[in-house]
């Protein structure tokens, strides 16, 4: 799981739209695909200069450019230069600490999400990637820090014309790209809820400080969850409450089916956090619980054994004239009564319910 926040040390002190790329690379090369469909065609193609995305206003398709990678600031600069978009635009794209947000530049919408996924590292650990995507009038831009199979369905669908994807327009393609990033929260959450279910047995039956590592570290995930999604409820409501030109009356519907997902996202999340208290609350006791199970049985011994180290004590005195000191039987006689003693003890604490 990375960190609470990026380094930004390197952006201190420059003028607000530098373009500075904030985060890991995760790819060897910034990719750009493009899809260009319409309801009766389409054409998909990799471009290998960013100038080769230029749009003509009047086109009747839509155009979905994807870039995968931002390490390579020149690239996104000559995009950003080909679209027009605002210098703040390409900034925020390029620092992958972004927390979920839609903003308006009127001729152009600018959100941004992130993207999570089961990191495949020992612990199969929750890691993020930042999505960003630009609606235009009649295309669509997103970028990826690194290539990934979600948008392949979207892909598929493109190209078997299957849907409404290739009948509605550019607002209903951001809606998929939504809601396939959305969807995805779910399997997580699923494999979340497993480790969660298999951890809560454990503390039940045999905690173990190795179960206290396990609930801090899913404690920490739940923490990054929420601040990766909590967000995302505000952004989604602006888009599905219209209050774009861009977005269509038919797309608000859809997206208003998202709105619900991510409610059910963030309450799945919440549920998660109490659960992991309650696991914490939980070890505590049966720490705690088998602690006094120790100091019982240990108290119980020290008790029995108590009168019996007295008798014991009173004929080891080396005195010359005792009593019972010249009977045959004395030493059975002494330990009948310690064996009698230590019954009537372990007896007498049965009744009372102590053991």
């Amino acid at each position: 799981m990375p960190g609470p926040v990026k380094k930004r040390s390197k952006k201190a002190g420059l003028p607000p739209g530098t373009p500075i790329h904030i985060g890991e690379q995760r790819s060897e090369t910034t990719r750009i695909t493009l899809f260009e469909f319409d309801e009766q065609r389409w054409e998909e193609k990799e471009l290998t200069r960013p100038k080769e995305c230029a749009l003509v206003e009047d086109k009747s398709t839509v155009t979905w450019i994807n870039v995968t990678g931002l390490h390579q600031v020149e690239v996104l600069e000559e995009l950003n230069t080909c679209f027009g978009l605002h210098p703040l635009v390409l900034e925020d794209i390029l620092n992958t600490d972004q927390r979920p947000k839609m903003e308006d530049y009127g001729d152009y919408l600018y959100i941004v999400l992130k993207m999570l996924f089961m990191a495949g590292s020992p612990g199969d650990e929750v890691e993020s990637e930042q999505v960003s995507i630009i609606l235009g009038k009649n295309f669509v831009l997103s970028f990826q820090e690194k290539e990934s199979p979600l948008f392949d369905p979207i892909r598929e669908r493109l190209r078997n014309g299957k849907g409404r994807l290739r009948k509605m327009g550019p607002d209903y393609l951001v809606h998929a790209i939504l809601d396939a990033i959305i969807d995805h929260y779910f399997v997580v959450l699923e494999k979340l809820g497993e480790k969660i279910e298999f951890l809560e047995e454990e503390v039940v039956i045999q905690p173990t400080p190795a179960t206290l590592q396990a609930t801090h570290r899913l404690k920490r995930e739940m923490i990054f969850l929420r601040k990766a999604v909590w967000p995302l409820r505000e952004v989604i409501g602006s888009l599905e409450r219209g209050e774009s030109s861009l977005i269509k009356e038919s797309t608000a519907i859809y997206l208003r089916d998202i709105y619900d997902h991510t409610i059910q996202v963030i309450d799945n999340i919440e549920t998660f956090r109490d659960m992991l208290s309650g696991m914490m609350d939980i070890y505590l006791s049966s720490i705690s619980n088998r602690m006094n199970e120790i100091m019982k049985v240990l108290t119980i011994i020290a008790t029995i054994f108590i009168p019996l180290t007295f008798i014991v004590g009173l004929y080891g005195m080396n005195f010359k004239y005792m009593p019972e000191l010249s009977w045959p039987w004395g030493y059975p006689l002494v330990l009948a009564l310690m064996l009698s003693v230590a019954v009537f003890m372990l007896i007498y604490f049965r009744r009372k319910r102590w053991i």
